[in-house]
């Protein structure tokens, strides 16, 4: 296997996603850290990119080479059509600073009071950056396509989940079970994506 893939840095401190990493990665035998396990804090890259593979870029490169180790990011949020691609990029704080999700929501909600359901067209994007030390950095990119509800249904997920209903469902995501969600998410397809490149590196280093 190719040496500089023995182990990756997750570059997030959400346990829930190191979690979701170290399954997908455990596969190929390569380990996983993440900023949780690093005994030295490391500032927080500021996400000063206009797209979210420039955000995605910015905080694995950065990580990358201070640590010089192989570093996975991600940066992901939601496009809607209405809004000429807002909150996008802005996703977690728009509302404000305090990435507080129901300011989030009903930040969106009001925006879209007068548009109809037809025109409330919508998609998440997720983003994955792998930076390796004297190696471009790879990218993949995961969307879920769908429509924003007139108002929040659901106690599942988190973020805009329970505004957003995924094309070719009724319910929104904070409706649907987790493993569904999984299914048809945007990181979900990210992933896969991810998947698809780790099969053809470490098979061409085995």
């Amino acid at each position: 296997m190719n040496n500089d893939l023995q182990q990756v840095l997750i570059a997030t401190k959400n346990r829930g996603k190191v979690d979701e990493f170290k399954a997908l990665f455990k596969k190929y035998g390569i380990q996983v850290i993440s900023l949780l396990d690093l005994p030295d804090r490391i500032e927080d890259v500021e996400e000063t990119g206009v797209t979210f593979e420039e955000n995605a870029k910015l905080k694995a490169e950065q990580i990358s080479s201070l640590l010089n180790v192989p570093v996975l990011a991600d940066d992901s949020g939601l496009v809607i059509d209405a809004l000429d691609g807002r909150p996008g990029v802005y996703s977690a704080r728009y509302a404000g600073l305090e990435k507080n999700d129901q300011d989030n929501n009903d930040k969106v909600l009001t925006e879209l009071k007068s548009i109809s359901m037809e025109n409330r067209t919508a998609r998440f994007v997720c983003v994955l950056a792998v930076a390796r030390p004297g190696t471009d950095t790879f990218f993949v990119e995961g969307t879920c396509e769908g429509k924003i509800a007139d108002s929040e249904k659901g106690e599942n997920g988190f973020g805009y989940d329970p505004l957003f209903i995924p094309e070719g469902h009724s319910k929104t995501m904070a409706e649907i079970s987790p493993e569904l969600k999984n299914q048809i998410s945007h990181r979900g397809r990210a992933i896969n994506e991810l998947e698809e490149w780790l099969d053809k590196i470490t098979n061409k280093y085995v």
